[in-house]
């Protein structure tokens, strides 16, 4: 696969009278065409900042301050405004996180034809309905002709999430970025909207960044992982190398919180200790060091970096060395009881 997406030292900050916030700070990624690669953490953790970020949707009091994010190669935080607006729907389509993203009062195949004229002036009103309806049907909506008639509140959650795909495939873009596409839907629907990202994918050859809190939709969906925390990828690997041997100690407790392997009847379901920091207040080295197991002496001075870390293709920003079954073991009984989840995981896998 050849690269379509490179994010280098991407940083976003937002700025007020109690000083910087470092919501995005110092970010790698990239995805291949015909790639799903999923950022995940917990809220706040610079997940949706990023991927506002590389479009460019960033408003005051946030900016970009540093770093590049180049789409074929050409970088897209040093285009001038008309260029910018080219690539925003047509290059690149956002599925948004806020199903209201949908214009409320207006109908939702204008707003499928509206962005098709946009991006091809010449195309005629007829013709662009036409397209907003092929579309619709695209996505399996059902009986789209006369969906494209029905303003948003008139439609399902389902529905809404299928229309805001729709709109950002009006032009066919190579890449897709799709913000918690499945947060405010349930279950089957969550299944549904899973399985057609992925058809269109298969379809078109485009790829796909899918921002996420969800582990379960990332082992379903994705083909590598970005896990981030406080601001910062803290590890990255290709799912199933993730998910079997994660090797920066808050990926395993993400995993650990949501297994229940080895987890005994009446015993407490492991979790993270502690909380994440304020990003106005960031520790001096490991952001993760005030909740960590393994904490040693670097972690508490040094931002550590992301690295090889014993498989092929998986990176770790951790100082810590990777802990053997015996070592996994013996640090568990010396462990805060709040941090016991990190070898306990370690231990399962």
């Amino acid at each position: 696969m050849t690269k379509l997406l490179e994010v280098r030292g991407l940083k976003t900050w937002f700025t007020d009278k109690n000083g910087i916030a470092k919501a995005v700070d110092g970010v790698d990624l990239t995805v291949d065409r015909g790639e799903t690669v999923a950022l995940v953490g917990e809220s706040g953790s610079g997940k949706s900042v990023t991927a506002a970020s590389l479009l460019r949707l960033i408003a005051p009091p946030g900016r970009i301050v540093a770093g590049q994010v180049l789409l074929d190669g050409i970088d897209l935080l040093t285009l001038d405004a008309r260029a910018l607006r080219a690539v925003r729907g047509g290059h690149v389509g956002m599925v948004f996180q806020d199903l209201s993203a949908l214009n409320p009062v207006e109908r939702i195949g204008t707003q499928i034809a509206e962005a098709v004229r946009l991006h091809s002036p010449t195309t005629t009103r007829r013709a662009a309905w036409a397209r907003a309806v092929a579309l619709l049907d695209r996505v399996r909506m059902p009986s789209p002709a006369e969906r494209a008639h029905e303003v948003p509140h008139r439609l399902s959650g389902g529905m809404r999430q299928r229309a805001l795909i729709a709109l950002a495939l009006a032009c066919d873009p190579e890449l897709l970025i799709a913000d918690e596409p499945t947060t405010a839907l349930d279950v089957t629907t969550q299944a549904q909207i899973l399985a057609l990202l992925a058809e269109l994918q298969a379809d078109t050859g485009m790829g796909l960044l899918l921002i996420t809190h969800d582990l379960g939709v990332v082992a379903q969906v994705a083909d590598r992982a970005a896990v981030m925390y406080a601001g910062r990828v803290v590890e990255e690997a290709p799912v199933a190398q993730l998910f079997a041997h994660p090797r920066h100690p808050y990926t395993a407790g993400l995993l650990g919180s949501v297994s229940l392997e080895n987890v005994t009847p009446g015993s407490r379901l492991p979790e993270i200790g502690g909380s994440v920091p304020s990003l106005l207040a960031l520790p001096a080295g490991c952001a993760f060091a005030p909740r960590c197991a393994r904490v040693v002496d670097a972690c508490e001075h040094e931002v550590p970096t992301l690295r090889a870390s014993g498989q092929a293709d998986q990176r770790s920003a951790c100082f810590a060395p990777l802990l053997t079954p015996v070592e996994s073991s013996t640090s568990t009984s010396h462990a805060p009881a709040e941090a016991r989840h990190v070898t306990w995981l370690r231990e399962a896998a």
